[in-house]
């Protein structure tokens, strides 16, 4: 407890009380006890790890990080083609 409170610039006192009562601490101290204990503020929360999103790389990422910045009706416009595009390419290959 004493470690964890140096390292997140808290009292020691503080860490046993959240420990015995159960009561949450402010965010900024539950991303600085995540950091230091190696863990999301999800884990410390009894959450499980959040899943990593794989985004595609390269030049299809960079258009991709692009759409994702065009208004949603855009961006529906634009899955609407790709996913017809997607579609007639596969009826091709059976």
């Amino acid at each position: 407890m004493r470690e964890l409170a140096r390292q997140i610039g808290e009292d020691h006192s503080n860490i046993r009380y959240w420990e015995t009562t159960g009561k949450i601490p402010r965010s900024d101290v539950l991303a600085a006890m995540g950091k230091a204990l190696g863990v999301t503020v999800e884990e410390l929360l009894g959450q499980p790890r959040p899943k990593k999103v794989l985004a595609p790389g390269g030049r299809l990422g960079r258009v991709v990080e692009t759409i994702s910045r065009l208004p949603r009706r855009q961006q529906n416009k634009i899955v609407d083609v790709i996913e017809t595009f997607v579609a007639g390419q596969q009826s091709k290959a059976a």
